[in-house]
């Protein structure tokens, strides 16, 4: 991670760019498109009858997003109803499967969890196997994201997320995200803290308006972003110091996960590797107040092209 200097946490990596300024001037002729850009080449369920609504029971909890309860469950899908994921007890029978294979058919994630997994989090409810949480926000993609800066005339500025999975670390992101005036942000659909309540929370409210893209594949996501136009900045402990690399363009800053950093693929796509310096006896930061010092560096760095 570009915000520990711990090497232990850097198993994932393989080594840093030494990102020089000639690396670094040759960026301003290549711009858009993706010709001459520097890169590193080293590196189901089955249907089964429903129950009766009048022989379950149906259970609610809006003020944590869950819905809880295998008819409620359903309803939500069957009304399409923005939902976030559906945990399930792989031990439980009956409409779970037919629910496992709606949720799969709306690209709803679904994990499979233990009943006591389930009964800690419906707080003493009776879940019936089955639990989904609403999505604070609805999801956008990443054309989408990349639209927002077209229309407001100014160069792509987008955050990544690779595996945040606190959701604390994910909401306070996006708040500051949004408030640096990021374009928006992209998120794994595995291993991934997601847009439930917790994050709508800690965002501030912040989840409901930037653009959040939730895709499949983040690599292939960062290609797309590649093809047009935009420049990848990684952040780990092996690249150059942040304030000596200019990101005042369309740039996609990649925060890590907590306790691994960058993923290796996904360093494998950077265009470039950002890191703190750090001083002090503790060589680490909280990912979302390191997060937030790159944005509002880039925040500068435009501020001073105007």
């Amino acid at each position: 991670m570009a915000y520990n200097n711990n090497k232990e946490l850097q198993k994932r990596s393989y080594g840093g760019r030494n990102n020089t300024s000639a690396n670094r001037n040759a960026r301003g002729s290549r711009s858009g498109g993706r010709n001459g850009r520097f890169r590193d080449n080293s590196a189901g369920g089955e249907d089964e009858r429903l129950i009766s609504a009048e022989r379950e029971e149906r259970f609610s909890d809006d003020d944590n997003g869950l819905i809880i309860g295998r008819n409620p469950v359903i309803e939500a899908l069957k009304s399409g109803k923005q939902l976030d994921t559906v945990y399930v007890d792989s031990d439980s029978g009956g409409s779970i499967g037919l629910i496992c294979k709606m949720a799969k058919e709306r690209d709803i994630v679904v994990k499979q969890v233990s009943g006591a997994k389930l009964d800690s989090m419906s707080n003493g409810k009776s879940h019936q196997g089955v639990i989904a949480s609403g999505a604070c926000a609805e999801y956008s993609s990443v054309e989408e994201i990349l639209e927002v800066s077209k229309k407001k005339s100014t160069e792509p500025f987008i955050i990544i997320c690779d595996e945040i999975e606190d959701p604390h670390n994910l909401g306070a992101i996006i708040r500051t995200a949004e408030a640096a005036g990021a374009d928006g942000l992209i998120i794994p659909k595995r291993r991934s803290a997601s847009l439930n309540q917790t994050v709508y929370k800690t965002s501030a409210g912040a989840a409901s308006y930037l653009p959040v893209a939730r895709v499949a594949n983040l690599a292939a996501a960062i290609d797309e972003l590649k093809d047009n136009g935009v420049w990848i900045y990684g952040t780990d402990a092996s690249g150059e110091d942040y304030t000596k690399v200019d990101t005042s363009g369309a740039c996609a800053i990649v925060i890590g996960s907590e306790g691994f950093g960058m993923s290796r693929l996904t360093k494998e796509k950077c265009d470039f590797l950002l890191r703190l310096p750090m001083f002090g006896q503790v060589n680490s930061l909280n990912a979302s107040v390191a997060a937030g010092i790159f944005m509002y560096e880039t925040v500068r760095r435009r501020g001073l092209k105007k």
